[in-house]
């Protein structure tokens, strides 16, 4: 059963997370690096976008977090979120990106996204995790090594 409030929660908890972030990673402290690497042509970045892209993915991951990690503990149900989708964003925004655009050097790129994308996945994996944690008094009853 689709619980609206925690998919809300999530939503919101991943964008508190994921769009300061990113903000401040590839606007701020990498800025000058990802316009040298071919990344950022624009002038002025259109930031609703990049925001509304953040808004969708978090209502995605927290729609499907329910289905992909039923009956895992806290943590495997963290690392389950973050190592899929992880691994999914990855292949479609830095592998494909290195495909479509002259990024260079490569490895930097690589190196620079691929610490992003740890960074980011990691943090909202916990966070779903905590979200959809099970209730304490869930935990025992259901746990037969407790009774």
């Amino acid at each position: 059963m689709l619980d609206f409030k925690k998919i809300v929660l999530g939503m919101l908890g991943y964008a508190a997370i994921t769009f300061p972030l990113a903000y401040v990673w590839h606007l701020v402290i990498f800025k000058t690096t990802y316009e040298k690497l071919g990344y950022i042509s624009r002038e002025e970045p259109i930031i609703v976008f990049g925001f509304f892209a953040i808004l969708l993915q978090g209502a995605i991951l927290s729609f499907i977090y329910p289905s992909l990690c039923r009956g895992k503990s806290f943590l495997m149900g963290a690392v389950t979120i973050a190592l899929a989708m992880g691994s999914y964003h990855w292949t479609m925004h830095v592998l494909a990106a290195a495909a479509k655009q002259k990024l260079e050097p490569l490895p930097l790129w690589f190196g620079l996204e691929t610490a992003y994308l740890v960074i980011q996945f990691s943090l909202a994996g916990l966070l779903l995790a905590l979200i959809y944690r099970k209730p304490q008094q869930e935990r025992v009853e259901s746990d037969p090594v407790l009774n």
